[in-house]
């Protein structure tokens, strides 16, 4: 019962914060590089981490799962974040959340784990939902070819760098695996900067400084340590449902927070996810 509790906060963290960052990183990209914000982000986060493995009394990372670590941190991290950072500068964070959320078809695929039909019933729900709550947004969509496949891209190697970890990472000790993994993420970010344009292409401001920290704290220490949890416990087609929960709490925020307008298009599209959510939460596994 404390697991199956510990694993659903872990969901609900992944589906609140990550849901947020994709206008933390809209905000960060308008005065840092996107290896700039990598690297500050990651190597920051990571520092923490290994200060609370170490005052919380961790096992030490294995010695066997430190390179399966860092192949993930590399892949997670440097490349993925990096894509869809770079590609926010000309992807909208609307088109950028519909495509990051064929996150959970691209698990099933490459980690080739089979459905039911109730599941992939969810999963086309799912991505219809965000699909109809992008579109029904006011404002214009922005979309560039190369931006998509940058995040196409980022969708795959974070898919495959998950996959990796689940498979091959043997040890315990939550804080430790996180902060080699972020460290790694955060150093590789930080030996690209001098040739990615430095950390900042405009002066720094108070709003991307501040939206910088956020995504450190919240959407790196606390966040992806619950994403390295969950995905020990739950199927990756299970997990990765907060992909589909992310856009519609980014919604949910700006018609709180920013007193954005609500429409019958957009609550349509909230059902949708949420019916499609519900479907993945509750089919049972297929035996073989």
């Amino acid at each position: 019962m404390l697991e199956a509790m510990k694993a659903w906060i872990a969901y609900l963290t992944l589906a609140l914060v990550w849901g947020s960052t994709y206008f933390a990183i809209a905000l960060g990209i308008e005065a840092f590089n996107p290896f700039g914000m990598v690297a500050l982000r990651y190597v920051s986060a990571g520092l923490v981490a290994l200060l609370l493995s170490r005052a919380l009394d961790e096992p030490l990372p294995l010695k066997r799962d430190l390179p399966h670590l860092m192949l993930v941190g590399l892949l997670l991290l440097t490349i993925s974040n990096a894509l869809v950072t770079f590609a926010e500068r000309t992807v909208s964070s609307g088109v950028a959340a519909v495509l990051c959320s064929l996150t959970p078809v691209c698990y099933v695929v490459l980690g080739r784990e089979r459905l039911g039909p109730r599941s992939w019933l969810g999963l086309a729900l799912g991505l219809i939902g965000v699909l109809i709550l992008v579109l029904s947004k006011p404002g214009q969509q922005t979309l560039h070819l190369g931006g998509v496949a940058m995040i196409l891209l980022a969708v795959i190697s974070w898919a495959f760098g998950t996959l990796h970890g689940r498979r091959h990472v043997k040890g315990h000790g939550l804080m430790g695996q996180t902060g080699v993994q972020m460290l790694t993420g955060g150093c590789l970010g930080l030996v690209l900067v001098p040739f990615t344009g430095g950390f900042l292409h405009a002066p720094l401001t108070w709003r991307a400084g501040l939206a910088v920290a956020y995504l450190a704290l919240f959407g790196s220490l606390v966040a992806f340590s619950a994403f390295i949890y969950l995905a020990k416990c739950w199927t990756p087609s299970k997990m990765s449902t907060y992909v589909y929960i992310n856009p519609l709490v980014a919604v949910a925020l700006g018609c709180v927070v920013l007193k954005e307008p609500l429409n019958v298009w957009m609550v349509l599209g909230m059902a949708v996810i949420l019916a499609g959510v519900a479907l993945l939460q509750t089919a049972k596994p297929v035996k073989d």
